[in-house]
């Protein structure tokens, strides 16, 4: 890349350069190998899925332990056809139920269950270690700050273009 390139803000470059795709593969591909690991060591301790996690985290962290399936879809980023595909799957273990909405009896919530609850915790701290090896032990402290202003860089940019 030349000063002269170097100098243009990205956005105004009209194509990407080799380099720059090679970046982005190696992004692709490092965070695919990540979420591998991760699904496979959380898996073997716990026996969930990282749709398990996604859905277990997200109702732990609701005001009693509780979502509308709207909501939850919007938490982890799903459809919710997928979701509810998912929710079916994780009733029958006994980790979430459904039950009518309180507030509007069209709608229905997903309500952690104490099996549930009982579960996510337990699965938490070998995730937890799971991540800090395959991930934070990767990284000094200068990379994790460098890697905090690329991602909120990122997200900014996202963000704008909605």
């Amino acid at each position: 890349m030349n000063n002269t390139e170097q100098a243009r803000p990205a956005a105004e470059r009209r194509r990407m350069t080799s380099r720059e795709l090679v970046v982005w593969r190696s992004l692709i591909d490092t965070t695919a190998e990540l979420h591998r690991r991760l699904a496979a060591q959380l898996a073997a301790d716990s026996g969930l899925s990282p749709g398990d996690y996604a859905v277990l985290l997200a109702l732990a962290e609701a005001p009693d332990r509780r979502l509308r399936s709207s909501e939850l879809a919007a938490a982890i980023d799903w459809e919710r056809s997928r979701l509810s595909h998912h929710l079916g799957r994780m009733e029958k273990r006994g980790l979430i139920c459904r039950a009518e909405c309180a507030t509007d009896s069209r709608g229905a919530e997903v309500v952690l269950t104490d099996e549930g609850a009982r579960v996510f915790r337990a699965a938490t701290p070998a995730h937890a270690r799971a991540i800090k090896q395959h991930f934070g032990d990767a990284l000094s402290p200068t990379q994790f700050e460098a890697l905090d202003d690329i991602l909120n860089t990122l997200h900014e940019h996202l963000e704008a273009d909605r």
